[in-house]
């Protein structure tokens, strides 16, 4: 429908919030919890999603996040993440997701499906499915990165199996 003063056409409520997630910036300044972050609101903008080219937009700027992970996952948690990731008392319900593989294995799974997303050759019953899988993926992830892995004990941090801290995820 068109505005009455307008030769554009109005659109509906999410198009602001999506416009707004696309000209977010993404840089080598984030953190791995701000990556984490810009990931879920690009799967959650994606799963909510119909319009084909917003789609296609939301899938690269996922990708691009994903391929922003695979280097924050190599290098050095910074101590204010060290604080978040850290629990004074180790309980079994704290700590690592029922899936057995690494994030850095996870993550490449995360965007071989957006890739797939992006080529754009599903039908759209599998375009569902995949989009489902991939939102799945994402949140098994950031959940799973963003649980304390650490415990405070008398003598410093150890990982939550009680290995010490080897300053990486």
């Amino acid at each position: 429908m068109a505005n009455a003063d307008s030769n554009t056409f109005a659109r509906p409520e999410i198009e602001p919030a999506i416009t707004t997630l696309l000209k977010a910036p993404l840089g080598n300044h984030l953190d791995l919890f701000e990556i984490l972050d810009s990931c879920q609101f690009h799967i959650d903008a994606l799963i909510e999603n119909d319009n084909n080219t917003e789609c296609m937009a939301l899938c690269g700027r996922l990708l691009a996040a994903l391929e922003m992970l695979k280097v924050t996952l190599n290098a050095p948690l910074p101590t204010h993440l060290i604080k978040r990731l850290t629990v004074d008392v180790a309980t079994d319900d704290n700590y690592r997701c029922p899936l057995s593989t690494d994030s850095e294995t996870m993550r490449q799974y995360c965007a071989a499906l957006t890739m797939l997303l992006l080529q754009r050759q599903q039908s759209a019953e599998q375009k569902q499915q995949v989009t489902g899988l991939l939102f799945e993926l994402v949140n098994v992830l950031i959940e799973d990165l963003k649980t304390p892995r650490f415990v405070r004990t008398d003598s410093g941090l150890v990982m939550m199996s009680g290995e010490a801290v080897p300053g990486i995820h």
